[in-house]
């Protein structure tokens, strides 16, 4: 057995860290030092996975055209789940619309929060303000796979929604794709984080679990290479 496999035993035998946590902490290094590039590998014990790349510096850009057109139409408090530094907050509050962030990144919510930014740290599944009454919930930058379970994460979602509000998701640009499995962050040093349940689904998933949870895709859309849906409660 490689050393890596040695160590990827232990970690998938441990509880279960957050996005890009533990070890060497790639996702807040890169944001404090504004590096472009990480890879999300998943992590199988005893052998070594391919690696996909991930743009981190858009996290810390301003909001582009694609990013804007999600906020087309609402008119009342934004919530983004998975806020990172805060450009989506950014957005929402440069529209005049009331925003907040959740992360569970510390060094996302103080860069955030030192931007003038509201945020809070802390998950999805804890108790938040607004419950039930927030205009539009985001789920972008592939944060449909946080915790590893999309139909518990759209549940939750759906339970945060105002009777007419909508949940904004970005989904995996494979129609196709529906996969959970344990993850981690690598930076190009080659430094990584402890292991985290992801998941990545497309428009055929989110579809097949949108009812379960207590909503319905009301329309999907691709744009820039990306793909998204707008969910609104049932």
């Amino acid at each position: 057995m490689t050393l890596l496999a040695a160590r990827l035993d232990e970690e998938w035998a441990a509880p279960p860290s957050t996005f890009g946590a533990g070890g060497a902490e790639p996702y807040a290094a890169a944001l404090r030092n504004n590096d472009n590039v990480l890879y999300l590998r998943r992590a199988r014990p005893g052998s070594a996975s391919e690696a996909s790349p991930i743009d981190a510096g858009r996290w810390s850009a301003d909001a582009d055209d694609t990013d804007q057109r999600l906020l087309d139409g609402v008119t009342g408090p934004v919530l983004d789940i998975g806020c990172g530094p805060g450009r989506m907050v950014r957005a929402a509050m440069g529209r005049g619309l009331p925003a907040l962030g959740i992360d569970v990144s510390a060094t996302a919510v103080r860069m955030a929060a030192d931007a003038g930014l509201t945020v809070l740290q802390g998950s999805v599944f804890d108790p938040m303000p607004r419950e039930g009454a927030w205009a539009a919930a985001l789920l972008v930058d592939g944060n449909i796979g946080i915790g590893g379970d999309a139909s518990a994460l759209l549940t939750r979602c759906a339970e945060l929604l105002a009777p007419g509000g909508a949940l904004l998701v970005e989904l995996s640009h494979d129609a196709a794709r529906d996969e959970s499995y344990l993850g981690m962050i690598e930076d190009s040093a080659g430094g990584r984080s402890a292991v985290f349940p992801w998941a990545e689904i497309g428009i055929h998933a989110l579809r097949d679990r949108a009812g379960a949870a207590g909503l319905v895709v009301a329309q999907d859309w691709r744009l820039d290479g990306r793909w998204f849906a707008r969910l609104l409660r049932a």
